[in-house]
């Protein structure tokens, strides 16, 4: 394989560490292999630290490819507590609030979710990397300032409930979606069109384009993998 020429790598995008974590592990390793001082590198579509899954590396001259993978439709699986909220809509912050949960069926849930297909409304989330002024929405909130993001459209392709527990009031979906969609922001909204709150307690992008999760290497996989794709 040719790095510097350009090659797409397949990463499988472990929980807790940020897209730019693993972009930055994949190059030290590639540029020390190939003996470079710094490989190009990038990513076609940040994942959030809480979430795993498919990401998409580009090296070399495919690093040109990159605006144009943005724009694939991507697919994700999530799991959402319903009856409460946190004020990044996901594991990263504790309950900031709860509500009713007694009136939620899963009739009531495949009644709501049709109304979120096709082209919506979405509000980011305020801990998001949604620019504002120059400084990050995230960077905003952690400093105690108020921030409020305008609206934007985006497109919802499918939604489906692929399962739920009336018992610990969890739901489980499939999204297909276009660029430019927070699963966060779309927990946050089935919760209020359910008339209660909902927060991910998992997600993970399940495929990009063409490129599914089982396509991706783990980080444990990568130095194996790249010690077989590289001549000495």
């Amino acid at each position: 394989m040719n790095f510097i020429e350009g090659e797409f790598i397949y990463i499988n995008k472990p929980y807790r560490m940020t897209s730019f974590g693993a972009l930055a592990y994949v190059r030290t390793r590639v540029s020390r292999k190939i003996g470079v001082r710094r490989v190009k590198i990038g990513h076609a579509g940040t994942l959030d630290p809480l979430a795993t899954g498919v990401l998409i590396l580009c090296t070399g001259k495919k690093t040109k490819e990159i605006e144009r993978l943005q724009l694939d439709t991507k697919e994700y699986t999530a799991t959402l507590q319903l009856g409460a909220t946190t004020p990044s809509y996901d594991m990263e912050h504790e309950v900031d609030a709860t509500y009713p949960t007694q009136h939620i069926t899963r009739e009531l849930i495949e009644q709501v979710l049709p109304t979120f297909v096709g082209d919506i409304q979405q509000v980011p989330p305020e801990y998001s990397a949604v620019k504002i002024s120059g400084d990050r929405a995230y960077e905003l909130m952690r400093k105690g300032e108020t921030v409020e993001l305008k609206a934007k459209t985006i497109r919802i392709d499918r939604l489906e409930l692929t399962h739920f527990d009336a018992a610990t009031m969890q739901m489980s979906i499939r999204v297909q979606c276009g660029k430019g969609t927070y699963i966060r922001s779309l927990a946050r909204d089935i919760g209020r069109a359910l008339h209660s709150g909902a927060y991910l307690t998992a997600l993970c992008r399940t495929r990009v384009g063409d490129v599914h999760i089982d396509d991706c290497l783990t980080l444990d996989d990568f130095p194996q993998w790249l010690e077989n794709n590289v001549e000495e």
